[in-house]
């Protein structure tokens, strides 16, 4: 038998699906040699270095079509991404040995050949530590020549210019890889990914606009910015024009965000490594810059922060209150509202439910009902936060809500519009429609929605359990339920029963 075509034909389309599988083949090449929560470290890097030679050289041979070498030689250095002479892919290709060190020269070559641009006070675009940690490229002991080296040539196999794979397709690829990061690190993966459905029903409330300015404090791995450029995209509406900002704690998940971002054909967009709450990174002046669109997944309940320095925050971020050490939740959540537009800004963010009940953010919590800028509540189902049984709810804050909603809230009780298949919870579209059906209807829907007096919250002592405002017997509910997700619910049960218990000891 013929042995099967190893190396593909120039320009040849690669279909979605055969790219998804060539991409996680070359991962689990790298079973055995170093934990599963590693690949991305090493994936990204050689799938972004790939993708920028492959279209660097599409494009120079378009040049050259148009006026010969010496024309495609000056149109090169106009690039969005230039390639300097010896750091292309097949430079490294050729060499044999020390190749990980050759790796990160190249790396580095293009870093530096590649500046972002100042426009409006703000970064745009550039290359520079796009590729990440560079440490691990060089330990023999843990990337080995050979390694290295198959990897390399796994990824030859494959023409990535864009002829061959357009920048929706690799997106859609790129989004898959994350995922599957997601399942095979475990836990780990909560940094930089969040359930795509949840992102997809976030975007379709906020109806991003083309031109808006869009933003994610949190942005992980740039998933939910990326969803609202594909919002635009779906709708037909022109989305070259919309900015995009992100800040990202992780060093490594912020350059896979803004490799996500490239390779979704965004060229406007600023990424900031940094901490959100200590040293936010986007500013005028004495002010947060503000954005017309918000929305994140902030990490839930960390305990490790600055709370002193929140207290007396230069930034005004603290206006209702300052949270509790042990959860800083309601930090996020009021930089969030700092940074929307106060005419137009809107925002959407996916937290635990704890934070809608928690006694010791009650104050906090009051402060912010009160100040109407809650526009609904959106709780959903178990097991939608990634590797956390726990469920979630999405917060939606709007500074320009409707006459018909000027001091009432929406509840919306979304808490069996979630299916499970293959041990993963996700939105279908049917959900996502009737969620978003119910948000913009202007009727109650029994058992699911609900438009609810803020004098009636304050009558519940500003606690906004949702199941305080519509509530579903969930022992209906059908299927079984592992002892894992049992306890979760039981632990969230317990921590509502001593709450309510706190509020009628409080109240007698």
């Amino acid at each position: 038998m013929a042995e099967a075509k190893k190396y593909r034909i120039k320009d040849e389309p690669i279909s979605l699906d055969e790219m998804k599988q060539f991409l996680w083949g070359a991962a689990t090449r790298l079973r055995g040699q170093i934990d599963a929560a590693g690949y991305k470290e090493y994936i990204f890097p050689l799938l972004f270095f790939k993708r920028i030679s492959d279209v660097y050289d599409e494009q120079y041979a378009e040049f050259v079509c148009e006026g010969g070498e010496e024309y495609a030689g000056m149109q090169a250095q106009e690039l969005v991404i230039r390639i300097p002479d010896g750091a292309h892919w097949n430079d490294v290709r050729s060499v044999t040995e020390n190749v990980g060190q050759r790796l990160v020269e190249a790396f580095i070559a293009i870093e530096q050949a590649n500046p972002g641009v100042e426009v409006d006070g703000r970064v745009v675009g550039g290359l520079e530590g796009i590729f990440g940690p560079k440490d691990g490229w060089t330990n023999k002991a843990k990337m080995p020549d050979h390694i290295i080296t198959s990897l390399i040539e796994d990824f030859s196999r494959y023409d990535l210019s864009l002829a061959s794979c357009p920048a929706d397709e690799m997106g859609q690829a790129y989004e898959y890889l994350i995922g599957k990061f997601a399942d095979d690190a475990g836990n780990t993966a909560q940094e930089f990914y969040t359930n795509r459905t949840v992102v997809t029903l976030m975007a379709e409330i906020l109806q991003p606009q083309p031109g808006e300015s869009i933003y994610d404090p949190t942005c992980g791995s740039g998933g939910m910015l990326v969803k609202c450029l594909d919002y635009l995209r779906a709708k037909g509406l022109p989305w070259q024009g919309v900015k995009v900002f992100g800040q990202e704690i992780n060093v490594l998940t912020s350059s896979i965000a803004r490799m996500n971002l490239y390779l979704n054909g965004v060229e406007d967009f600023s990424i900031v490594c940094g901490d959100t709450l200590e040293r936010p990174a986007f500013v005028e002046g004495s002010q947060l810059r503000k954005f017309d669109v918000v929305l994140a997944n902030p990490p839930y309940s960390i305990s490790e922060w600055n709370r002193s320095a929140f207290e007396h925050d230069k930034w005004s971020r603290n206006k209702y209150g300052t949270p509790p050490q042990g959860r800083a939740d309601y930090a996020f959540i009021q930089h969030i509202i700092a940074s929307m537009d106060d005419s137009i800004g809107r925002s959407a963010i996916l937290l635990p439910h704890g934070i809608l009940f928690r006694g010791e953010e009650s104050e906090v919590r009051k402060n912010i009902v009160l100040s109407d800028k809650i526009e609904a509540i959106i709780g959903l189902g178990p097991n939608l936060f990634y590797n956390a049984p726990m469920e979630a709810c999405i917060l939606i804050f709007n500074n320009n809500k409707s006459a018909q909603l000027k001091n009432k809230i929406i509840f919306i009780n979304a808490i069996k519009e979630v299916t499970r298949k293959n041990a993963e919870s996700y939105l279908e579209q049917l959900h996502i429609e009737k969620i978003f059906n119910a948000y913009h209807s202007g009727t109650d829907v029994e058992n699911f929605k609900r438009l609810v007096d803020i004098k009636e919250i304050e009558e519940n002592k500003f606690d906004l359990s949702i199941q305080k405002y519509i509530f579903i017997n969930e022992i209906t509910n059908k299927g079984h339920i592992s002892t894992k997700d049992a306890i979760l619910q039981w632990k969230l049960s317990h921590e509502i029963l001593i709450n309510e218990y706190s509020n009628l000891v409080n109240f007698l």
